[in-house]
């Protein structure tokens, strides 16, 4: 029995993550939840799963329930828990998912802000502890059970596939005005506001190579990134050798919610298994980097080092964010990004630049906005 601790138990991931715990109840048990600010669904999933640790990030009147980050550092240290899963939007995750470390908690990341603002602090801390770490995300489960038994020298390029998002084929002139509806209206999945704008920008594939690059110990240039609009190829490996790994299935985050929780059993369950002969053609084109510009951005951040990271990040989650309230045009998202890691100064990535650089980045972002 594996005791669990969800942080961001009311997002999509985090409920999802309930779901597949409930289809495992001699194998998972939730012992803490944590929530943004929904006081009244994290009560209620409390009650389902018999939960008495509860923290909020934010404040809820009158819930009585323990708020802020340390609360979130109590709720991701707790004695009984064996496995934190990191499922909160944005770097907040961060301080947390390094004191579950520290604490010797395993940690189950689907937070790719932890890993690209702080990788290179997490990793280290990761093999000092000695606690595993497995990710969350479909396509960093795909490279990891797709490495499963082989070492990263053997490795050639990591392949992380896209859907192409809602504005596939598109080109710049097609994207001068763009609502924030038609961003949110994704072909495949169903995810939180932020990160379905990341898709729609591309910029959740630049986060996911950052964050590959650091889950695998592989250089930047060798984690590439292909369009497939099926979405039934997770992702894929290419070896030094020449061949071609991939993982397959339909696209639902259940399955590796599951193999990250459950690692490394693997467990039956209720989904549709995927057939081939159900999707008979299944094709790969090139990303368009020009019209998607935030993917070499991320790259790019990575190339310099340090703190940029950091800064990249934290600068396109307040773009993004303020494109969801109507604040700046969605080519404008791009533009803030540029232009602030165009302002920032690197510094080494000890903690505290990490979190220093993460604040700047916003402050000047929103200075930028506010003369949009």
């Amino acid at each position: 029995m594996k005791r669990v601790v969800v942080l961001g138990s009311t997002g999509s991931i985090g409920g999802q993550t309930l779901d597949a715990i409930s289809q495992h109840p001699d194998d998972l048990h939730v012992v803490g939840l944590a929530a943004n600010s929904n006081a009244k669904l994290l009560r209620e999933q409390a009650e389902q799963f018999k939960v008495r640790h509860l923290a909020l990030s934010q404040e809820a009147v009158g819930s009585g329930i323990p708020h802020g980050m340390d609360a979130l550092l109590d709720l991701a240290t707790l004695a009984e828990a064996d496995i934190v899963v990191v499922s909160v939007a944005g770097v907040i995750g961060l301080l947390p998912t390094i004191a579950a470390i520290e604490a010797g908690k395993n940690i189950a990341l689907a937070s790719k802000e932890v890993l690209v603002a702080a990788g290179q602090l997490v990793m280290p801390l990761i093999q000092k502890h000695g606690v595993t770490l497995t990710p969350i995300d479909s396509e960093h489960s795909a490279l990891f059970q797709c490495l499963q038994g082989y070492s990263t020298d053997q490795v050639d390029e990591l392949i992380i596939t896209a859907s192409g998002g809602p504005f596939r084929g598109k080109k710049l002139a097609d994207l001068q005005n763009v609502t924030v509806e038609q961003a949110l209206n994704h072909p495949t999945w169903r995810m939180g506001g932020k990160i379905t704008i990341d898709s729609a920008t591309l910029m959740n594939k630049g986060l996911e190579a950052v964050e590959a690059r650091w889950l695998f110990g592989v250089e930047i240039d060798r984690v590439k990134i292909v369009v497939h609009p099926q979405s039934v190829v997770h992702s894929m490996v290419k070896f030094k050798d020449g061949s071609v790994l991939g993982q397959m299935g339909w696209p639902n985050m259940r399955l590796p919610i599951a193999y990250a929780l459950l690692y490394p059993e693997r467990r039956p369950n209720s989904l549709k298994p995927w057939n081939p002969v159900d999707t008979p053609c299944l094709t790969f084109e090139p990303v368009d980097e020009e019209t998607f510009p935030c993917l070499g951005l991320a790259k790019e951040s990575v190339r310099i080092g340090g703190t940029m990271p950091s800064a990249m990040n934290a600068a396109n989650e307040y773009a993004a964010n303020a494109f969801l309230r109507d604040e700046l045009s969605f080519l404008q998202i791009s533009d803030v990004v540029r232009r602030t890691m165009l302002e920032h100064k690197t510094e080494a990535p000890t903690l505290d630049n990490v979190l220093h650089a993460d604040a700047t980045a916003r402050a000047f972002a929103r200075k930028l906005i506010d003369k949009a």
